[in-house]
C-alpha cells in the first residue's frame, strides 16, 4: 500500500483547539501545522483525522480558514462603531499587504497577505448581512457628529463625502434631519468663546469649520460678548 506523499496525497494528522481563540482549531498536514480554522468548519469542510487530501483541496480549505478569519476581524471593526463602505474596504486592502516578521531563530521574513479576492468576498458578505451599510453609517454620522459638537452643513458633507458616501445619500440624510447650521453654530460658540477672546480671530475659526459667514455675524450681533 503507498504511503500518502508517494500518492501525492497528504494526510490530516492533527486538529487542536487554539489556546488563546477557542473558536478556532489548528490543523496539522503529515504532521506540520498547515493552517486554522473557525472550529464550525472542520465539521463543514470534512476536516478529520486521518483523512487523505490533495494539494489542491488543502489550498481550498486553507482559503476557507483565511476567510472565515478575516471575516471575523472585520467584523470585530464594525463593531468599534458603524463603518462605511470605504472605510470597510481600506481596512481589508491592508490585510492584502505582507507584514515582515521575526523568527525564533531571529530572522526576518514576510508573511504575505491574504488574496483580494478574500477580501472582496468578506466585504460582499458584510454588505449582505447589512453590518456595512452605507446609509445607516451615514445616519449614525451625522446623529454622533450633532451630540458630540457643534458640525456645519458644509463640514458634515465634506467628512461624509471623504468617507465615500454618496451625494444622493447625503442629500437625503440632510433631508431628514432637523439638524441646522444656527445650532450648530451656537454649541461651538459656547464650546470655543473662551479660547478666543479676539472676536475677529473667533470669527475666522468659525468660518473655518465651514459656517458661513451670515451665519457667523448674525449669532455675534446677537451677543454682546464681543462688542467692538
Amino acid at each position: 500500500m503507498q504511503k500518502p506523499e508517494q500518492s501525492g496525497l497528504s494526510k490530516i494528522t492533527g486538529i487542536s483547539v487554539q489556546a488563546k481563540n477557542k473558536n478556532r482549531v489548528n490543523v496539522s498536514v503529515d504532521g506540520k501545522y498547515r493552517f486554522s480554522l473557525d472550529i464550525f468548519q472542520v465539521g463543514e469542510l470534512g476536516v478529520k483525522l486521518g483523512k487523505e487530501v490533495t494539494e489542491k483541496e488543502l489550498l481550498a480549505i486553507e482559503s476557507e480558514g483565511q476567510f472565515s478569519k478575516l471575516y471575523a476581524r472585520a467584523l470585530e471593526y464594525c463593531m468599534i462603531r458603524p463603518r462605511s463602505t470605504k472605510e470597510m474596504r481600506d481596512y481589508l486592502w491592508k490585510k492584502t499587504l505582507s507584514k515582515k516578521y521575526k523568527t525564533r531563530t531571529g530572522d526576518i521574513k514576510d508573511r504575505p497577505g491574504v488574496a483580494p479576492e478574500l477580501t472582496e468576498r468578506v466585504l460582499a458578505r458584510l454588505v449582505e448581512k447589512e453590518y456595512v451599510n452605507d446609509e445607516s453609517f451615514a445616519r449614525w454620522w451625522v446623529e454622533y457628529r450633532n451630540q458630540t459638537k457643534g458640525t456645519s452643513l458644509r463640514k458634515l458633507q465634506a467628512e461624509l463625502a471623504a468617507k465615500g458616501i454618496s451625494r444622493d445619500i447625503t442629500e437625503r440624510i440632510f433631508a431628514d434631519s432637523s439638524r441646522n447650521d444656527d445650532d450648530e453654530l451656537q454649541k461651538v460658540i459656547a464650546k470655543k468663546q473662551k479660547r478666543y477672546p479676539d472676536r475677529q480671530k473667533f470669527m475666522a475659526y468659525l468660518l473655518r469649520q465651514g459656517f458661513s459667514y451670515d451665519s457667523v455675524k448674525r449669532a455675534f450681533d446677537a451677543k454682546s460678548d464681543y462688542d467692538d
